[in-house]
């Protein structure tokens, strides 16, 4: 598939491995290959894991694409925003096995994701662009509203607090933490208990549920591109 993006299907689970230097920071190139590696997990109606590296899934965008200029960052951002509402209505479940840290970018997978699982250590995780002098994008403003809990969201949004893994389970960026050697055992009980449900009724349930928030973020990409440009 990619070297950015292992691919690996096994019993109607689509493994995506992201892999991407010592970050896994998100390009341009990665985005694509995760587009690559989602067309291909629809082609084969799996359930989707996505994760990374041994103590990171990843530390968000590629801060030399963010710097080299407006067009460059505005294209970034767009296509990462949009790769979020398609992980929110990707007509299979999304399972995110997070190794470690997520930050920015990385903890904004983690909102995309139909169930998320993070291990136990001195991880951080959470949204840290105030902290590095980055306006936060509307499209992140409005996931991060609908997936986090209220008592959570402006000190994550305003304040850039960042969280532990445990802190995270109460904030609403994971919905389970574990060992880090029982993170792939526990994905993968995770996605064999979602493949037992109708996927039909998960996919228009899920687009029911979330049709608010994707119209949201149509309008939050439109006006991350008029603002940043």
């Amino acid at each position: 598939m990619s070297e950015l993006i292992a691919y690996h299907l096994e019993d109607g689970i689509a493994t995506l491995t992201l892999s991407n230097g010592k970050v896994n920071a998100i390009s341009p190139a990665v985005v694509s290959a995760f587009n690559e590696a989602l067309d291909q997990a629809e082609k084969d109606r799996a359930v989707v894991i996505i994760t990374g590296t041994p103590g990171i899934l990843s530390g968000g965008y590629d801060l030399k694409v963010m710097t080299a200029g407006p067009k460059e960052a505005v294209s970034l951002v767009t296509s990462g925003s949009t790769l979020a509402r398609r992980l929110l209505s990707h007509p299979f479940p999304v399972i995110v096995a997070c190794p470690g840290h997520a930050v920015a970018k990385g903890a904004f997978l983690l909102l995309s994701a139909d169930y998320r699982i993070g291990v136990e250590g001195p991880f951080s995780i959470g949204l840290n662009e105030v902290m590095i002098g980055m306006t936060m994008h509307h499209a992140g403003i409005e996931l991060a509203r609908d997936r986090l809990r209220k008592s959570a969201f402006n000190r994550s949004v305003i304040n850039a607090e960042m969280f532990t893994p445990q802190e995270a389970l109460n904030a609403g960026f994971l919905d389970k933490v574990v060992a880090p050697e029982e993170l792939q055992a526990a994905a993968l009980e995770a996605a064999r208990q979602l493949k037992k449900i109708n996927m039909n009724a998960h996919k228009h349930t899920k687009l029911k549920v979330r049709k608010g928030l994707l119209d949201l973020l149509d309008n939050a990409i439109i006006q991350d591109q008029e603002h940043l440009g």
